[in-house]
């Protein structure tokens, strides 16, 4: 053999080791992990939004720290939100607050969670305020449960229970079972 050939077949078998070296390195790696969390379609900070019914009165006013929509679901996160809900006739009369919430426009459902808070906004309304861990109001029907703990304050007593039923263009309000109550006399 002449130094010619010897050089191709070492020029080859230098190719080939070098090949097989990539390959199984590649081979060796870690596969790519691609994340299938949902990323929101936009996010916004320090939101105020005014949502209204088909009459043209105003239904919701709702803000939040930092809010989330993701249009797949048609479900929007909340940070620290606050509900203004406007039953039937049109006035403010409940303020609702959070820790965290979702609106899913498709089902017509806010869901509050941890450290609830439901406050009467005219000072003469029997009752004060509600709070609980967790309630879910349907946007549509104006009607807001809940099966947790629920507390309630009203002029001249305090109540507790554990499930909400209330409905507020009716203007009624139930706790469900295990009802304790304590009433001041004047």
């Amino acid at each position: 053999m002449n130094r010619v050939t010897l050089a191709i077949i070492a020029f080859f078998a230098a190719a080939i080791v070098l090949y097989w070296q990539v390959q199984t390195k590649r081979n060796n790696e870690q596969p790519t992990v691609v994340s299938t969390e949902a990323q929101p379609d936009y996010v916004a900070d320090n939101l105020k939004s005014v949502s209204f019914d088909e009459n043209g009165k105003i239904a919701t006013r709702v803000s939040a720290t930092h809010m989330e929509h993701f249009a797949d679901t048609d479900t929007t996160v909340f940070e620290q939100p606050i509900y203004h809900i406007y039953p039937d006739n049109g006035d403010a009369q409940w303020k609702m607050s959070a820790e965290q919430g979702q609106l899913n426009r498709t089902q017509h459902k806010v869901v509050l969670q941890n450290n609830v808070m439901i406050d009467a906004i005219t000072p003469d309304d029997p009752i004060r305020s509600l709070t609980t861990q967790y309630l879910e109001l349907d946007v549509s029907t104006m009607i807001m449960t809940s099966q947790e703990q629920v507390f309630m304050k009203g002029s001249g007593f305090h109540a507790s229970g554990i499930g909400l039923y209330a409905d507020l263009n009716a203007q009624q309000l139930k706790l469900l079972s295990d009802i304790k109550g304590t009433y001041e006399s004047k």
